[in-house]
Formats: structure tokens, sequence, C-alpha cells
């Protein structure tokens, strides 16, 4: 895929908004737009934020605003859609994950294909490009670390549930659980690219932007 030129719209949470790094130039999407010579990336990223509904409001009530939401919002001009989150479902969103066949913003299967679908119908033959939640420290704790008072799913069980949904829509899928070198499990890992076990500092910044420019190159 060429991207130089290209105008770019990002939907994410906090990882896209930028929590962690050093300065916005820093950040993935900003990285990936001085990489690939994109004329404008547009950053939609907002912290605390999740791919499905929330249905006890949250003490942040931007929290609330999830990504289902959020996405008849980006500009409609853009060449290029990419989308990152889910690891806020799972860590602290009350939605539960649900089944292939839901199609409500109520589970985390249902959100998907809600926002797929809406994608989809306002991007239509537009690339549209998700990426999967990273690891994270807690990741196969169904409490997500006594934060959710129903036990729900182990991450890795969102990370299939995306990839499952963006399979029945053929979109393609950057799978950063599995790809993208940064395991805040590994003590090595976590102080080089993950310091806080969840957000990337610069240089795992620099680890996704070089990841997601590869893959967008090869469409």
């Amino acid at each position: 895929m060429e991207l130089k030129g290209k105008k770019a719209v990002f939907l994410g949470d906090s990882i896209t908004e930028g929590h962690g790094v050093s300065m916005q130039a820093h950040i993935f999407v900003n990285r990936l737009a001085s990489m690939a010579g994109l004329c404008e990336a547009k950053n939609y990223g907002i912290g605390g934020t999740r791919i499905a509904r929330q249905k006890s409001p949250s003490e942040n009530p931007r929290h609330d605003l999830d990504f289902c939401m959020r996405c008849q919002q980006l500009d409609t001009d853009a060449d290029l859609v990419v989308v990152f989150g889910g690891t806020n479902d799972f860590g602290h969103g009350d939605a539960p994950l649900g089944t292939m066949q839901d199609r409500t913003e109520d589970t985390f299967y249902g959100a998907c294909h809600v926002l797929m679908r809406r994608l989809i119908a306002q991007f239509a033959g537009k690339p549209i490009v998700f990426l999967t939640p990273l690891h994270r420290l807690g990741e196969d704790d169904p409490t997500a670390g006594g934060r959710k008072a129903v036990p729900a799913a182990p991450l890795e069980d969102y990370v299939d549930a995306l990839m499952r949904c963006a399979r029945y829509y053929a979109l393609p899928v950057l799978d950063l659980y599995g790809q993208s070198g940064i395991q805040p499990n590994v003590p090595e890992i976590q102080q080089r690219f993950c310091p806080d076990g969840l957000h990337p500092n610069d240089a795992g910044h620099a680890l996704i932007a070089q990841r997601l420019y590869a893959f967008l190159k090869a469409l």
C-alpha cells in the first residue's frame, strides 16, 4: 500500500492518545506519519475508552465515549483508518465478552461487529486496519486485578474475539499481541518498552510504529 501523501485517522484509547511517551512526536501515530510521509495523521485517541458500551457509568464520563459511538466522528475523507483498542474492555469494562452471534454494543463481540460494520459503511473501499491489544501485566487475571466485580475472560480471549470478527469482514489485523515484541511480564522487556506494564514508552511506540509501517506497506 502506498502511504505517501495519504490522510490517516486513528481511533484508540490512552496508548493512541500518547499516555507514556515523553512528547507528542514520539506517539506511534506521529512516528508513522513521519516515516510514511502521510499528509495528515489525525489522532482520535481518548484514554480509558473501550470498544463496547459501558452499562454502569464510569467515574470519569470521558471513559464511556466508546469506539462504536466515536467512530461516527472520524473524518470521512481519510484514505486509511487504523483502530487500536480492546485492552480497556478487558481491564475495566463491564460488558461481557459475549459470542460471535452478538450484534449490539453491549458485549465485546457484538461491539466489534457494530464498529466494523459502521466503519465499512463510512469508508467503503478504503483500508480499515485493526491492531490487537498489547500484552499487559495481569492479562490472565479474569478480575483484572480486582477491578471487575464479576470475573470475565483473560485478555487473550478479547484478542481472539477481535481477530475473529475482523476475519468475518475480511479486515486486516496487525497482531501486536503476538508480534509486537512487547511483553511486560518479562522484566527486561517491561523496563525497556513498557515501564508501567500497560502503556508503551518512547521505545515501545517506536516499535509499534515500525511494525505498523511494515504491515501497511505490505497490504
